[in-house]
């Protein structure tokens, strides 16, 4: 199974060579981490630099904005319209008690989001600090990032291209044209052929929790696509016709908040008995993969690349890990 998900994940076989292939196997790529985001594309690629990420952001081929659980993801724009549309409206209750424990009062939620719209369409693109000063010029508090949480989630804004090292914000219908109607069926049902083409074999928790849906809507899904899906011995399923797991990669150094710990209901086959010193309280730390689990985390600071070993990792496997940190420092420009 560890092995199927790793290749379905694009960590082993063939390497995409565009970022905008990564977003397409992926789907959604954990986004509120820039760095992570990046290395997730570096570790499921060849021949790229995070400066690529950066080219595919201005020129509209990928966005980040806030998606699945709530969290912030790296996806294709084309395959914005039908995920914003499935995965938006359980948030919105999570607005509202925002809102109120930011103390912001719907009228001025509003009118926030009346200023948010009024300074992307005559200035934009801006970044929050940018639109932040805007906010404060007509007196709402921008409470965090609750403001731009709720536009995002209401379709009106997403994070397009870079502007000053940031993530600027663009309005959704200038940047990426009129949006067309989505079909919740035929969108529940790419919802699972899509998610299992990057995260299987898995089932329908998995797909449940991953996405941030109720339970019936993945069963939905799942259920739309039954023509398409094989039944594994485990009882889990996975996309008919898949061809036999690629050999585990070799030693790879992994980002923070990295898919392989975010796809499934358990990550335990990858974190095992280090669970609390890659993921505690919501924090994904940067790991080292050896023979498909994390054996060590690494942190970058001043320039300088540590791996800090959480096991016994034989010589090869740690020349192996200080290749690949070379080759981080590369991909980032270090």
């Amino acid at each position: 199974m560890l092995a199927a998900r790793i290749a379905a994940q694009g960590l082993a076989g063939e390497p995409a060579r565009s970022p905008e292939a990564v977003a397409e196997r992926l789907l959604a790529v954990q986004g509120q981490d820039p760095r992570g985001a990046r290395l997730a594309i570096r570790a499921r690629s060849a021949g790229l630099a995070a400066a690529d990420v950066d080219r595919a952001l201005d020129a509209g081929a990928l966005l980040i904005t806030w998606l699945n659980r709530g969290t912030l993801h790296l996806v294709r724009s084309e395959d914005y319209p039908w995920l914003q549309a499935l995965t938006t409206p359980p948030l919105l209750s999570s607005c509202a008690r925002w809102l109120r424990r930011s103390g912001i009062s719907e009228a001025e939620a509003e009118r926030g989001l009346a200023t948010i719209e009024r300074a992307l369409a005559d200035e934009g693109p801006l970044t929050r600090h940018q639109l932040r000063e805007r906010l404060e010029a007509v007196g709402v508090p921008p409470a965090g990032q609750v403001l731009f949480f709720l536009a995002a989630v209401r379709g009106l804004v997403v994070r397009g291209p870079m502007a000053e090292g940031d993530h600027a914000y663009v309005l959704a219908h200038d940047w990426l044209g009129p949006q067309p109607q989505v079909d919740r069926d035929a969108a529940l049902a790419e919802l699972a052929r899509r998610y299992l083409a990057g995260h299987g074999p898995a089932d329908d928790r998995d797909l449940a929790r991953w996405a941030g849906l109720p339970l019936r809507d993945a069963r939905a899904g799942l259920a739309a696509i039954a023509a398409e899906l094989a039944e594994r011995d485990d009882g889990l399923l996975d996309l008919a016709g898949r061809r036999s797991p690629e050999p585990l990669p070799p030693p790879r150094l992994l980002g923070a908040f990295d898919p392989l710990l975010l796809g499934w209901t358990s990550r335990d086959d990858v974190v095992g008995r280090h669970k609390l010193l890659v993921t505690n309280n919501g924090v994904f730390r940067p790991f080292a993969l050896v023979g498909g689990r994390a054996v060590a985390r690494w942190r970058l600071s001043a320039g300088k690349l540590t791996i800090e070993p959480l096991q016994r990792i034989p010589k090869c496997d740690t020349a192996a890990l200080d290749a690949d940190a070379e080759a981080v420092l590369r991909y980032l420009g270090r």
